[in-house]
């Protein structure tokens, strides 16, 4: 009897586990987007403000120092975000890849970053500099394709879809101070709206 019981509560898990693995992920991590667009956002039109002539440059250390403080800024808004979250359970395969998808993408995000940092540094151009707004939108896209496909929402592929032709129109302004200007409102549209979004989901879910 007691085999009989262990077995059907074996196939009732396996029934349980592939509905769960059919349906679509429920996209989180609101707060995160909301909180990178902003930080990040500010210190895009702080930058734009400086080379217009808005802010004084400090002999160029503003520059730096700006990208820099939004970095800590973010880290320290990550971590809050997460303990406050707490730990928090994955349901299917769906949600783990949205959230694989994320985390790679930032990871990668961060590494080209000091990589073009150093290319910058060892030629004396600023060149690599000006490709990083296109170079996070274009991983951006990426994220949200992959978030589209298991969470199976329209306006997702429009983030998607919006997010690699932000790369691209941001692209068409590099050597101009307006590319800070125009990134600063496409991380407006693409992180921090959709992440107010799904701020707003959740809290009705």
């Amino acid at each position: 009897m007691n085999d009989r019981l262990s077995a059907l509560e074996d196939d009732i898990g396996f029934l349980k586990a592939l509905a769960t693995e059919g349906r679509p992920a429920t996209l989180v991590g609101g707060s995160i987007l909301v909180a990178a667009g902003v930080i990040f956002g500010l210190a895009s039109l702080g930058q734009w403000a400086a080379l217009e002539g808005f802010l004084p440059r400090y002999s160029g250390w503003i520059f730096p120092g700006v990208w820099g403080a939004s970095l800590i800024a973010f880290v320290i808004a990550f971590s809050l975000i997460m303990r406050r979250l707490g730990p928090r359970k994955r349901e299917g395969a769906g949600g783990r890849a949205v959230n694989v998808a994320w985390s790679g993408a930032g990871i990668s995000i961060f590494t080209l970053v000091v990589c073009a940092v150093i290319v910058a540094y060892r030629t004396g151009s600023d060149a690599p500099m000006a490709l990083l707004p296109s170079i996070i939108l274009a991983h951006y896209g990426l994220a949200w394709s992959i978030a589209a496909v298991f969470a199976q929402r329209r306006w997702v592929w429009a983030a998607a879809i919006g997010s690699f032709v932000g790369a691209a129109v941001t692209a068409c302004f590099a050597g101009q101070a307006a590319i800070y200007l125009v990134y600063a409102a496409e991380l407006g549209l693409l992180a921090v709206a959709p992440g107010a979004f799904l701020i707003r989901r959740a809290g009705v879910a």
